[in-house]
């Protein structure tokens, strides 16, 4: 079992959030490989050095960082991230919109029984005693438990949907990016 070098680049809106893309996009690349991809999918997570990095800046350039930094570490360390362009965020006072959806005519709503399994819905009906037949035929089909729930419904399956809220950006907001880098087993 041995160890290889990467450097890989991410984006996010924070550095852990630029971190999870990364090790999916390893994951997708190069398969989860049981921990031995030899990519930052195989390091147990990361630390922030970018204040370490700004510090040496002046004198000295990325690469030369990460290659002195990678002399002294090890697989065990996981990866190290500096920052190279920083987030901005949102800063809108309002940073969502909402479409009003007004649909014509009345509605009446309806009791209904909906049979689950788990969190899953199989069926449904308008009486008790039809639920519990579907559920008990469910049941024996599959061997499972199943539920039943009182739930009320738009009749005629009315459209139900009253608003939309959508997120409205900032004209300057803009993810950060990050470099990653370490040794990785493989």
């Amino acid at each position: 079992m041995g160890s290889q070098a990467f450097t890989t680049y991410s984006r996010g809106k924070n550095v852990k959030d630029a971190y999870n893309r990364a090790v999916e996009q390893a994951e997708a690349e190069y398969g989860h490989q049981d921990g031995y991809s030899g990519q930052i999918n195989s390091c147990a997570g990361f630390s922030d050095i970018t204040r370490e990095f700004k510090n040496y800046k002046k004198s000295v350039s990325l690469e030369k960082f990460i290659d002195e930094q990678l002399d002294n570490l090890s697989k065990f360390d996981g990866a190290r991230a500096v920052c190279i362009q920083e987030p901005i965020e949102n800063k809108n006072k309002t940073k969502s919109q909402v479409e009003h959806i007004v649909t014509p005519g009345t509605k009446k709503w309806m009791l209904t029984y909906v049979v689950y399994r788990g969190d899953s819905r199989v069926g449904s009906a308008l009486t008790k005693a039809d639920a519990v037949k579907r559920a008990r035929e469910y049941s024996e089909i599959h061997e499972c438990t199943t539920t039943i729930r009182m739930e009320r419904r738009l009749e005629k399956d009315a459209h139900a949907l009253v608003a939309k809220v959508t997120y409205k950006p900032s004209s300057t907001e803009r993810e950060g990016r990050w470099v990653f880098f370490g040794w990785a087993s493989c």
